[in-house]
């Protein structure tokens, strides 16, 4: 009897332990189905993109997806296709009501022109934003490859960021006779000229160049004729505008006596480096053809 109860005791025990061992089978099996086969609710890259910035616009379009885009600002003129997008108001004032009627699936904006406040209501709205917070050309590429991963696009960023930084390698690795003093008017009257932390002041330094505003306390100070005339650059650079030409004629006048307005390097050049994107290159490049004239 008693043997006859040990045989019946051991058969239970070990249905137990299968059932036991069946258990943890199991838990372990199911979160390896769930990775090979993700859930459909998972996160879409997005489809509708609002763009509030100039370079931020042109940075979509150059990575591929202008067809994503569904609503700039109106100070969004490049490339030809942009100015075909709805508009949505200014930098500093985009218009809500315009925003929301889009239904973007996410609004790219910058620290550099749109207000914060403007990103707090979208927010508070549910509508997913991304902050591009680059302001320098070092800086440019990181912050391409991180509205790449934002996007849920980082291959093509990263492909877009890799090759604006081989060609400024490319800039970099050429020799050139000497250290040229550059002085880079952004308007004459009053007199501005670019500064440190300026995409300009990045671009002469690649070029192994001086800003002789490059030690000014910020990144747009007004100039004097006489600090001109006392650091003497080699060559004057005039940002291209609307008229700038007939509006820095008094100037030039009044620099008559300098080297560099004697000897005819004085240059009108793009606005390519007014916009952190990827027309930076070519704004470097424009610089660099009148550097070896």
């Amino acid at each position: 009897m008693i043997l006859e109860c040990c045989k019946v005791a051991k058969a239970q025990r070990y249905k137990v332990i299968k059932k036991v061992k069946s258990f943890f089978l199991l838990c372990a099996f199911v979160p390896l189905c769930l990775c090979a086969f993700p859930s459909q609710s998972s996160a879409e890259a997005p489809k509708r993109i609002i763009s509030l910035s100039p370079s931020t616009t042109e940075i979509l379009f150059a990575a591929g997806l202008g067809d994503k885009i569904v609503g700039v600002t109106t100070f969004c003129d490049y490339p030809e296709e942009a100015k075909k997008k709805p508009k949505i108001g200014g930098m500093s004032n985009p218009s809500l009501e315009a925003v929301v009627s889009l239904k973007p699936d996410i609004v790219i904006m910058t620290t550099d022109g749109n207000p914060k406040a403007f990103e707090d209501k979208l927010l508070s709205m549910g509508i997913k934003t991304y902050v591009f917070r680059a302001r320098t050309i070092p800086g440019l590429l990181d912050g391409i490859r991180k509205m790449g991963m934002a996007l849920d696009e980082y291959e093509k960023f990263n492909t877009l960021a890799f090759n604006i930084e081989t060609a400024i390698e490319k800039i970099k690795s050429e020799k050139r006779a000497k250290r040229a003093k550059i002085l880079f008017i952004i308007w004459p009257e009053p007199l501005v000229v670019a500064g440190p932390g300026t995409e300009v002041d990045d671009a002469i330094n690649i070029l192994g160049a001086v800003n002789i505003a490059g030690n000014a306390k910020i990144e747009y100070p007004k100039y004097s004729m006489e600090e001109i005339l006392r650091q003497s650059p080699d060559i004057i650079f005039i940002g291209e505008g609307k008229g700038m030409e007939s509006v820095s004629s008094g100037l030039l006048k009044r620099l008559s006596n300098l080297k560099a307005v004697k000897n005819g390097k004085v240059f009108f050049v793009s606005d390519h480096l007014y916009r952190l994107g990827p027309r930076v290159i070519k704004g470097i490049e424009e610089l660099e053809m009148h550097l070896n004239k």
